[in-house]
């Protein structure tokens, strides 16, 4: 991988850990959710001023990258109402990487040489092994893990979709900022019929924070890595994009004081070495 596509996509990682955190801590998830996710449309439609709209051979790829991105958000914020950020997190980011590298291997011919294959398995086990650790009230939590392993699956899912989308539409920008709109519609509708009420309270000051704060940060990670798609193997760019955990980490640890042992510092640690290596990779 080049250095450009490492740094954008660690920069992605960033932002995008601080989004998360953002869900997490917030009292309503659905209104937090609902302000990072439609509030990528004022961005969005800049984005199709500036960029050229997709060939038509990607429409197939945004029908489903909606699928997974709805089913992703909804299953990420039961998470969130069940586990602690550094153990919902993990688990959901950690599981994705594997999954596309097998099926980028298995059915879409990418070839990775054994550095990056050692690369996206450290990377991938160190975040999964962080699911292991106890939660803040010093209890394991199964069903957490569980319906953050779900969610892992939808990342995956979308992570395939949108980096096959974006390479079919010729244009990133153009190809999500196309499904950041129709996603911001789907998530709409859905919270009219199940959470009424939620869209109106996105005026509030809070809402209007995670609004405009949130909605930017998660567009702008999310074009990075779509973009990072379009320039190296999805697996890597994947794998790569996880390691906001180590983020994630220092954010729930210094700000949401939740618990640091030693296991989570040698689970980050083993990522780390992963995200290392991936740069020497090739």
């Amino acid at each position: 991988m080049s250095t450009v596509v490492i740094l954008t996509t660690l920069l992605a990682a960033l932002l995008h850990a601080s989004w998360n955190a953002m869900a997490k801590g917030a009292a309503d998830k659905h209104l937090s959710m609902a302000g990072v996710i439609i509030g990528h449309l004022p961005y969005a439609a800049l984005g199709l001023f500036l960029a050229p709209a997709p060939d038509p051979a990607a429409y197939p790829y945004l029908l489903g990258s909606l699928v997974f991105h709805f089913g992703y958000q909804i299953f990420l914020i039961n998470a969130y109402r069940l586990g602690d950020l550094t153990q919902v997190y993990p688990v959901a980011r950690g599981i994705a990487p594997l999954i596309v590298a097998v099926v980028s291997v298995t059915l879409l011919n990418v070839v990775l040489g054994w550095p990056e294959v050692l690369a996206v398995v450290l990377i991938g086990t160190g975040l999964l092994s962080l699911g292991l650790v106890r939660g803040s009230g010093g209890a394991r939590n199964p069903k957490a893990a569980l319906v953050a392993a779900i969610t892992g699956c939808f990342i995956a899912g979308y992570s395939l979709v949108d980096g096959l989308g974006a390479r079919a539409a010729g244009t990133a920008v153009g190809f999500y900022s196309w499904a950041a709109i129709g996603n911001a519609v789907v998530f709409a509708v859905f919270l009219r019929l199940r959470k009424p009420g939620t869209l109106r309270r996105l005026f509030t000051p809070e809402g209007r924070f995670v609004l405009t704060v949130g909605g930017l940060a998660s567009y702008i990670a999310y074009v990075l890595v779509v973009w990072g798609f379009t320039q190296a193997p999805i697996a890597l760019v994947t794998a790569l994009r996880e390691t906001s955990i180590v983020f994630a980490l220092f954010i729930g640890v210094v700000f949401m004081k939740e618990r640091l042992d030693v296991f989570k510092l040698g689970s980050t640690f083993l990522t780390l070495i992963g995200a290392i290596l991936l740069r020497f990779a090739r």
